[in-house]
């Protein structure tokens, strides 16, 4: 029985474009998530929301 293949996220031709995920955890052990089709968009939303002194640290996931 053959193994399937994995196909690393750049080259996945089901996919338009890509998704990306921003984690933005909180002081008090909350966490936000949000989702952009875009990842300059990910990656200013996640430097938008380290200027609060609420937000102990944001990551950025590429999900598909």
């Amino acid at each position: 029985m053959r193994r399937a293949k994995t196909l690393s996220l750049k080259h996945d031709r089901r996919r338009r474009h890509h998704h990306w995920l921003v984690k933005v955890f909180y002081s008090d052990g909350d966490f936000f998530g949000r989702v952009y089709g875009d990842a300059e968009r990910a990656k200013k939303f996640a430097a938008r929301q380290k200027k609060s002194p609420m937000v102990r640290s944001t990551r950025i996931f590429q999900l598909s």
